[in-house]
């Protein structure tokens, strides 16, 4: 407690602390385009569902105090029993409600879908996303690196995700940059972020998916352009080599990822590998890599 302050302050100042730190990690503190779009088709929404709960918990309070037992104004109309203006209004706003928020779902959709990109002068940069027991792998086919639990993306260039599940289905989510989406095995889904300032942000599951679901996190480092490709020419420096039986090593450890780490380079075709052999045991994966080799 703050001693020689008002309750009411003590109150209001807790209040507004605990609304700060729930926007804080959230959509409603975005980082990127789609997170900003997101962001205002939820205070869009909230604005016109507001203007029928406000009206309706004023008239409940305005007609509780006009029909007071003490109010001898008020008119006791027993036979009343039907009204077209009343019932206009009553279905009327409702309706409108409706079509206003069906509309802004559908622009919404439209404009924010996961397979949609972004618009920019910037080439995409391709990353592909595979869900493991518990822990999250990046590779970027186009750097010939790989990381486990750290996603590190240059500021202002669209990213290009193909996401899949190399065991049990989980979805994939950063919520200050934007749309989650599922990340199912033998499934590709593509999903399309951007983040516009520099910074780190918190990466999740959003699908419980197990004994070690709560531990499912991942940081995501937003850095400038130069310093992104400073920091893929000293990933590739160390580290061992993402093959099949390094993947499949991986995967066969069913457990948390308390430090991130990284590959210095990945087996050409890898993902798809992982898409293709849904299913099967991840020594099907190990041995396609091993006859890559021979």
């Amino acid at each position: 407690m703050i001693a020689g302050k008002p309750r009411s302050i003590r109150i209001a100042a807790l209040a507004a602390a605990l609304l700060l730190a729930a926007c804080e990690p959230g959509v409603l503190n975005p980082a990127g385009p789609v997170a900003a779009g997101e962001r205002t088709v939820l205070l869009n929404s909230l604005v016109i569902m507001l203007g029928i709960v406000v009206p309706t918990i004023v008239a409940t309070l305005g007609f509780a105090w006009w029909f007071r037992a003490g109010n001898e104004r008020a008119t006791y109309l027993p036979t009343w029993t039907y009204s077209g203006r009343v019932e206009l209004l009553v279905w009327s706003v409702p309706a409108l409600v409706v079509i206003f928020l069906a509309g802004i779902t559908w622009i919404g959709s439209h404009d924010l879908a996961p397979e949609k990109p972004i618009a920019s002068k910037v080439a995409p940069i391709e990353i592909q996303v595979v869900a493991l027991d518990w822990k999250w792998l990046f590779i970027y086919p186009g750097q010939n690196v790989a990381t486990v639990n750290r996603l590190v993306i240059p500021v202002g260039t669209p990213i290009r995700f193909r996401i899949t599940s190399g065991t049990v289905m989980n979805s994939f989510f950063v919520p200050q940059l934007g749309s989650q989406i599922y990340a199912m095995s033998g499934m590709d889904s593509r999903l399309h972020l951007q983040a516009d300032q520099a910074g780190r942000y918190r990466g999740m599951s959003a699908h419980y998916s197990g004994e070690g679901f709560a531990d499912m996190n991942f940081i995501v480092d937003a850095i400038p352009p130069a310093q992104f490709t400073g920091w893929v020419a000293q990933t590739r420096g160390a580290g061992p080599l993402l093959d099949g039986p390094g993947f499949a090593k991986l995967a066969r450890q069913a457990s948390s990822v308390k430090t991130p780490f990284s590959y210095r380079a990945v087996l050409p075709g890898l993902y798809d590998r992982i898409v293709a052999h849904a299913g099967a045991s991840v020594r099907d994966t190990a041995d396609s890599g091993r006859e890559d080799k021979k």
